[in-house]
Formats: C-alpha cells, sequence, structure tokens
C-alpha cells in the first residue's frame, strides 16, 4: 500500500474515534512533510511496508539539522510517527511498528515562568484594554487554555451554578471549571453591564468583531510586559501556568490539579511542582 493511501486511512480513522480536528491536522502535517521527505530521498511514491527504521532516524535528523526544529517539535513528530505506525499493525498493514526502535528525543526541562497573584495585579492595571483584562483575570483563576476561553459561549459560563462548562477542550474533552468568589463578580458585572449587544454567541466578545482572537489578547498582555519593563516574555499560557503554580503552592491535590487544566495524564500535571531556588534553600534549611 502507498504510504499516502495508509496516511489518508489514518486520518479518516482519527476522524471516526472523535479526536480533536487540532489533533487531527498536528498529524496530517508531521505525516505529509515525512512523505514528500521520502519522495525526494528515493524519487518515487514511498510504499508503507518499505520505510525502515533509518528512514525515520533520517527524517527526524532532518528536521534537527534542515528546518531547525526544537527537540520538543521532533518529539511530537516521533510520536506522531508511533501512533500512526501502531494503527498501521492493528489493521495488520504492516509486521512491526519500526517508530518503536527509534530512539527517544531528550528534551531538556526549562523551569516554567510563572506570575504571582501580585503580579497579575500588576499587569492588568497595565492593560489598556478592558475586556483582556477580564479575560488575564479568567485565564489566572480557572487555569483555561487561552482557546478555551476565547471559544466559551454565553450558554457555557453559567453564573446562576458558579460553574464554566469546557466544551471539546484540547483531546476533544469536556470538563467543568468551578468559578471562583473572586471571579463570579468580574463575570457577573461584565454580562450585565459591559458585554455589548451584539448576535454572537461567545461570551468574550466585541461589538465591531464579535468575538477575540488569541493573537489580539496576546499582543496587549506583550504591550502591558513592555510598559512594566519586565524582562519575562509573558503569554497568555503564562497565566496557566500560574493558575497550576498557585495550586501547588497552595497544597491542592495533584489530581484536582489534573481535573482542572484537563491533562488526560498525571506525567504532563507533575511539571508544575517546580520549585524555584529561593524554595529549595528554605527546604534545605529545615534541617
Amino acid at each position: 500500500m502507498l504510504l499516502i493511501t495508509a496516511v489518508q486511512s489514518f486520518i479518516d480513522y482519527l476522524s471516526s474515534i472523535d479526536r480533536s480536528e487540532e489533533t487531527i491536522t498536528g498529524y496530517r502535517k508531521d505525516l505529509q512533510l515525512f512523505i514528500r521527505f521520502l519522495e525526494n530521498k528515493y524519487n518515487c511514491q514511498p510504499y508503507l511496508d518499505e520505510i525502515t527504521t533509518s528512514d525515520i532516524e533520517e527524517y527526524l535528523t532532518y528536521l534537527k539539522e534542515t528546518r531547525r526544529y526544537a527537540p520538543a517539535s521532533r518529539v511530537r513528530s516521533l510520536h506522531t510517527f508511533r501512533s500512526f505506525f501502531a494503527y498501521a499493525l492493528k489493521k495488520e498493514l504492516v509486521v512491526r511498528n519500526v517508530a518503536l526502535n527509534v530512539e527517544r528525543i531528550k528534551i531538556q526541562q526549562k523551569e516554567r515562568i510563572y506570575l504571582s497573584e501580585e503580579e497579575v495585579e500588576l499587569l492588568v492595571s497595565a492593560i489598556e484594554h478592558e475586556l483582556i483584562c477580564l479575560v488575564v483575570w479568567v485565564l489566572y483563576l480557572t487555569g483555561l487554555r487561552i482557546s478555551e476561553c476565547l471559544n466559551l459561549t454565553v450558554d457555557d459560563v453559567n453564573i446562576q451554578q458558579k460553574v464554566i462548562h469546557v466544551v471539546a477542550g484540547k483531546g476533544n474533552k469536556d470538563r467543568l471549571i468551578p468559578i471562583s468568589n473572586k471571579l463570579l463578580p468580574l463575570l457577573r458585572g461584565y454580562l450585565e453591564h459591559k458585554r455589548p449587544h451584539t448576535d454572537s454567541k461567545l461570551f468574550f466578545c466585541t461589538k465591531k468583531t464579535g468575538k477575540l482572537s488569541p493573537v489580539y489578547v496576546n499582543r496587549g498582555i506583550a504591550d502591558a510586559v513592555k510598559k512594566l519593563g519586565w524582562k519575562k516574555r509573558i503569554t497568555a499560557h503564562v497565566l496557566r501556568h500560574s493558575f497550576a503554580s498557585q495550586l501547588v503552592k497552595n497544597d491542592v491535590n495533584l489530581v484536582q490539579i489534573q481535573k482542572l487544566l484537563g491533562h488526560s495524564s498525571l506525567n504532563v500535571t507533575s511539571i508544575y511542582t517546580h520549585t524555584n531556588l529561593e524554595q529549595l534553600s528554605e527546604a534545605i534549611n529545615t534541617l
């Protein structure tokens, strides 16, 4: 079977089991680029059962040296290959998963940037756009991804029951996020007095376009950071890190944090158990 045919079959399968559009798009891009690499290498259409472990290793080297992919991006590509060949093996299109023999790519874990509540207050005070200010508070007090936040509809935010319903988040999973006592009056005030009259169903919307874009929100945050003279790079996703980090600092159970963040694995959530040098020094000095 031609590789391109097998890839299309795999993409159709992902769609049939309701994988998110974001996931499907990522897998498709990875595999299409791999196909082009093999076409250039062999000067012909590659066949699925002829692909070797060496082909994948050479491709990952190509991503590193020619396309300058970061380790995390190459890890994602390897994950795509393992998932694809696992599917092919299950469907008896190949006799073994050649991607399993590829050595894992090591990623150096970076200390994640996060903000304290005082820093979030400073950030908000420096943002000129009132709606972006509210979005920043929502990100910090809920841990939502920026896409999840801006895709919320009016029906998803239940002020009476104090809960936000995240529909088809990452991994196409739904989850419920309680609205804290600190956030509730901000959302209620916006909904009752400041949200423009518009046909848009989105909770966060402007009168002109009926929506906010992640790029626009991040630009507003970046402008505020520049005004404050901060050297660290702050994005909407840093506010999600800050939410998780503050919960860890307050000794909230990691399983509960996992559910709030919508992580599929505790391994992912555990990255937020980072500590800074000052906290490590305090720990050592307790001995």
